[in-house]
């Protein structure tokens, strides 16, 4: 019966359990609280609401803890944990995404920290616009895990949760977008049974193991209905690891390679790149008779081609004969045949340039080019942006040593050269080692950020590219850290920090062996893309609903109002 009362179309108050449950003032008009802005019921709801934002963006960055420097590689498998527990106790979809998009931007901040000299207040915008990429992801945390998850939706989880996040890392890890910097998986660099599992998967399997693990202590902590699946989650991660650990061999050794790497240090002032070279031509004159087969220096560490300076030609000439072996020097400079500025690995013999040259392809945005510079232009600026666009080379470049003099006979194994931020991308590994690399080789100058966990994570990617292709990689920089490893991401010999001028000689061992990763690619890519999609489509075929439950009905609109508010 109507309430008398009440005038047609005018809403009729609620009680509390419809009101969602707050204390009424008797003496006060019902409702007009909620008609003031700013009613004092209202402040500890947006209170609550902050709290909660800031805990999203603080729960975000946690898996930064994980990389190098603090190089926490166990907090990787408990840092998601908070951040999955928030998501899940969301009120609805909205606030979970939005718990998602501020957990995203407080990633990107902590991973990408180091980025503020050369993006500035930038990092800013660039963090919220890639915090975006969680949105879908927090919707998928929530929709499984939220509320009491029955036993399907839990086991699910498992493997769709990590799907998801598997499936960020592939689309911030396209070029344009910053590249795969901080991917997950990577922070398990020195972990054995990690690099075995990249053998088989790349970094995306390990990823996969990471998150995995993560969302099994979730429902643990969650769900103590559930501890069972939980507990499963885990024990089958721990398998997969050991699987990997003692089922995957390591590559079988077939040789040596000695490989001598110059890091000349920083340099300062105006004559700067001058001082560095005569000091990276005095480091490697010292390696003179330690029979070695090739010497890389890192980064930019010539500044004119060689191809339009005899002079710089012979010098360099001089320098490889002086050490019985060949450079491959970078150059950062004009080239002589052609327009524009490329960053260039140059191989120089005793007997002067081989005319193998790269060019290296995949340029890092705003370090090397501004991104649609003529509406972006203007962030020159601020920072240490690009004043002038690098161009990029077309194709992989596989090099031919020349034979070391007095050697046995047995030729030295073909070179695979990538160029800093390159070695961020497994595909270019991959694609060396395809074309024959027996050697992969990284050129790399972090001078920009060297007070920063830049250097040590850049150096510790080297490793999973080792683990990944089965073969050595000498990771050589201007100013550190210039590190070396064998095909099964070990690291040999220590490292040059930030804090040396130095030539380093390390004798890396040599395989012909095919991983699965260089035979099959990137697999847990595809099958992330498959679970995600089985799984929208599940839900969407309402497979997930508790049995007996029907599905929610739509709420009757009345012919003067919206749905359920008469009036209004």
């Amino acid at each position: 019966m109507r309430n008398p009362f009440v005038r047609r179309g005018q809403a009729r108050d609620r009680g509390p359990a419809e009101d969602g449950g707050e204390d009424r003032d008797p003496g006060r008009e019902p409702g007009a609280d909620r008609d003031r802005p700013g009613a004092p019921e209202r402040r500890p709801a947006r209170r609550r609401a902050l709290v909660r934002s800031l805990l999203a963006v603080g729960f975000g960055a946690l898996p930064a803890l994980a990389f190098p420097a603090p190089g926490l590689w166990w907090w990787a498998y408990l840092a998601l944990v908070p951040w999955l527990l928030l998501i899940r106790t969301a009120p609805g979809a909205r606030r979970a995404a939005l718990d998602g998009w501020l957990g995203g931007i407080g990633f990107v901040l902590a991973v990408h920290h180091w980025l503020l000299p050369s993006l500035h207040v930038f990092l800013l915008p660039v963090s919220a616009f890639l915090g975006l990429l969680w949105l879908p992801w927090a919707w998928l945390v929530r929709s499984l895990l939220g509320g009491t998850p029955s036993a399907l939706r839990a086991a699910v989880a498992l493997v769709a949760v990590p799907s998801g996040w598997l499936l960020i890392e592939l689309v911030r890890s396209w070029e344009g977008l910053g590249g795969p910097w901080g991917l997950l998986g990577a922070s398990q660099w020195q972990v054995p049974a990690a690099l075995r599992l990249a053998s088989v998967g790349g970094v995306w399997l390990v990823t996969l193991l990471v998150v995995a693990a993560d969302t099994a202590v979730a429902l643990l902590v969650a769900a103590p209905g559930l501890r069972a699946i939980g507990v499963a989650g885990i024990a089958g991660c721990a398998l997969v690891a050991g699987t990997a650990a003692w089922g995957v061999g390591a590559p079988r050794v077939t040789g040596t390679v000695r490989v001598a790497l110059v890091q000349p240090g920083v340099f300062g002032g105006a004559d700067g790149a001058e001082r560095r070279f005569d000091r990276a031509e005095e480091l490697t004159r010292s390696l003179a008779g330690q029979r070695l087969d090739l010497v890389v220096w890192g980064e930019s560490g010539v500044g004119a081609d060689p191809a339009g300076r005899p002079d710089l030609a012979a010098r360099l000439t001089a320098l490889s004969r002086e050490v019985g072996a060949p450079l491959l020097v970078n150059v950062d400079a004009r080239r002589s045949d052609r327009p524009g500025i490329y960053k260039s690995a140059v191989l120089v013999g005793p007997a002067g340039p081989t005319g193998q040259r790269y060019d290296k392809m995949r340029l890092v945005p705003f370090g090397e080019y501004i991104p649609a510079r003529g509406v972006l232009g203007w962030v020159t600026s601020f920072g240490e942006a690009a004043t002038e666009d690098r161009r990029r080379g077309t194709e992989p470049v596989v090099m031919t040593l020349p034979p070391p003099a007095g050697g046995d006979g047995t030729p030295p194994p073909l070179v695979g050269p990538l160029v800093c931020f390159e070695s961020a991308f497994p595909d270019m590994s991959r694609r060396l080692v395809r074309d024959g690399a027996g050697l992969l080789v990284v050129q790399s100058a972090t001078s920009t950020f060297q007070d920063s966990w830049a250097p040590a994570q850049h150096a510790s990617l080297a490793a999973l590219r080792a683990a990944e292709t089965g073969r050595p990689v000498a990771h050589a920089t201007l100013t550190g850290v210039s590190a070396a490893y064998g095909p099964d991401g070990r690291r040999i010999g220590p490292v040059l920090g930030t804090d040396a001028s130095a030539a380093a000689v390390r004798e890396l061992p040599l395989s012909d062996a095919t991983t699965g990763y260089v035979r099959w690619g990137d697999w847990p890519l595809y099958g992330a893309l498959a679970v995600v999609g089985a799984v929208c489509a599940a839900e969407g075929a309402g497979a997930f609903r508790r049995p007996g439950s029907a599905p929610r009905a739509r709420r009757a609109r009345t012919v003067r109002g919206s749905a359920g508010r008469p009036g209004h």
